[in-house]
């Protein structure tokens, strides 16, 4: 492994987050919350160990795949720690272990938090919270190579370690550029959202922490009652629009912008998002209305909206509390939090397009027994899917359940329901942060004990990259070169 490059790497990445942890001082002082000093010592530890790091002058500038994909499970373990500082300055969190949950969540774009008491937070804690999910949504290794022009071209590995899902297309001849556009398109996106949510009534700081927790499809919010503290029919609608269009690849809306709209409505992932999304509204509304959970039956679409689209898009907001809900509801939202949205955007999930791939190579494996000389390929938007594709895919949904089933039985030892602890894995898993039982809306991730709540920051990490590079970690020849 090429450590001296891997560490370049890292030290360019913390002398980034550097700066990123100068922005919330700004809200501290104009809010006289009087955290500006953890952020100010935060940064200046941060920066000193970037640039030492960055010093380093490698022999080979070429990321290998391997080197790549420990690159990307390396920098999100020193991102996350560093991420920490601030919490561990401001006192307001019991041990670093929980400081680095809490940062964990936020980058991976999870948002459960271990934090009971939201409100009595300083502001400039609540805005990093919510600024590290901008952060993270779309990767900071891709920022990286988006706003760096001496990333090389082998870099096009690092991206393909940290996009989730299948390997991400270069939409431009050039990686750096394909970043770049990634990144814009998401940028105006979330400026977009902030200044509707402006227009429908929140401040200016409800409006900045909520726009970035939608763009990051993350969750944290700056109320104790999450969105739902609100009771803002407008916001509702426009974040519910938002999750869900933050759950499309990107790459469509490329297709969008340059008038390329049979690629954008022919997707057959976004097709199969789409009706997944409105079927699961409808059983969930239609299941409410039968129990009279809501007086009439736009209150109960408006809230079987929101939480669809909170949950599928692994965002993790919640409106009311879904987990008082009737069972065949929670069941649909328990599935879509395993399914989760598509590939290339900023939510998490085993992501529908592998559903896909899964169903049509089990589909064709079926007509081989009835039809043995037929031929058949696994096919997505009518290009050919390898062999080797359909292998990595399987291969995802193994790392995602094996990694479950060990979670839970190591989170079983604890005094909770099994609703409890199989929610909160798959939610660990699938970045979401909200679950059922105790890790549902009316709890909090502050009731495990540090050794569980380490388990599950290891899931978020492990679920935001995707389990591979997370795994390439602890294979001992992965650190020979």
């Amino acid at each position: 492994m090429k450590y001296t490059l891997i560490l370049k790497l890292i030290g360019t990445m913390l002398k980034i987050l550097a700066l990123f942890l100068l922005v919330p001082v700004i809200f501290s002082l104009y809010y006289g919350s009087g955290d500006e000093l953890s952020f100010l010592f935060s940064a200046l530890i941060t920066g000193v160990t970037g640039l030492l790091l960055s010093l380093i002058k490698p022999d080979d500038k070429k990321f290998r795949a391997r080197d790549a994909f420990a690159a990307a499970a390396l920098a999100w373990i020193f991102l996350s720690l560093f991420g920490a500082l601030p919490y561990y300055f401001c006192g307001y969190f019991d041990s670093f272990l929980d400081c680095f949950f809490e940062s964990v969540s936020g980058f991976t774009t999870t948002g459960a938090s271990i934090c009971t008491d939201v409100e009595s937070l300083p502001k400039g804690i609540v805005f990093w919270r919510s600024f590290t999910h901008l952060i993270g949504g779309m990767g900071v290794l891709t920022f990286m190579l988006a706003v760096l022009p001496s990333m090389n071209a082998s870099s096009v590995n690092l991206l393909r370690a940290e996009a989730t899902g299948p390997a991400p297309d270069k939409i431009l001849p050039r990686i750096s550029e394909t970043a770049r556009t990634i990144y814009i398109i998401y940028a105006a996106m979330t400026v977009v959202l902030f200044l509707i949510l402006l227009l429908t009534g929140l401040s200016p700081f409800d409006a900045v922490i909520h726009a970035f927790s939608v763009a990051g499809t993350g969750g944290f919010s700056n109320m104790n009652a999450s969105v739902g503290a609100f009771n803002n029919l407008a916001a509702e609608i426009v974040m519910s629009v938002f999750m869900f269009l933050f759950g499309i690849n990107f790459t469509l809306y490329f297709y969008l912008i340059n008038r390329k709209f049979k690629q954008f409505y022919k997707d057959d992932e976004l097709r199969v998002y789409f009706v997944y999304v409105v079927a699961s509204i409808l059983l969930i509304a239609a299941d409410l209305a039968s129990s009279g959970a809501f007086g009439t039956y736009a209150q109960t679409l408006r809230q079987a909206s929101f939480q669809v689209t909170s949950l599928i898009s692994s965002t993790g907001f919640f409106s009311v509390n879904y987990d008082a809900w009737p069972d065949f509801c929670r069941v649909i939202l328990l599935l879509l939090m395993t399914t989760g949205c598509c590939a290339g955007s900023t939510g998490g999930g085993l992501k529908v397009v592998r559903f896909l791939i899964i169903i049509k190579s089990l589909r064709n494996e079926l007509d081989k027994i009835v039809h043995p000389r037929g031929v058949k390929v696994v096919t997505i938007n009518g290009a050919k899917i390898d062999n080797d594709v359909v292998g990595r895919v399987a291969m995802i949904f193994f790392c995602y359940f094996a990694i479950f089933t060990v979670s839970l039985v190591l989170l079983s030892f604890n005094e909770y329901d099994i609703i409890t602890n199989a929610s909160a894995s798959i939610s660990m898993l699938s970045n979401i942060g909200g679950g059922f039982g105790a890790s549902g809306p009316a709890g909090s991730y502050a009731v495990f004990a540090a050794h569980e709540k380490l388990i599950l920051s290891i899931d978020m990490l492990a679920g935001r990259l995707e389990f591979i590079p997370v795994f390439l970690l602890l294979r001992p020849s992965i650190w020979m070169n």
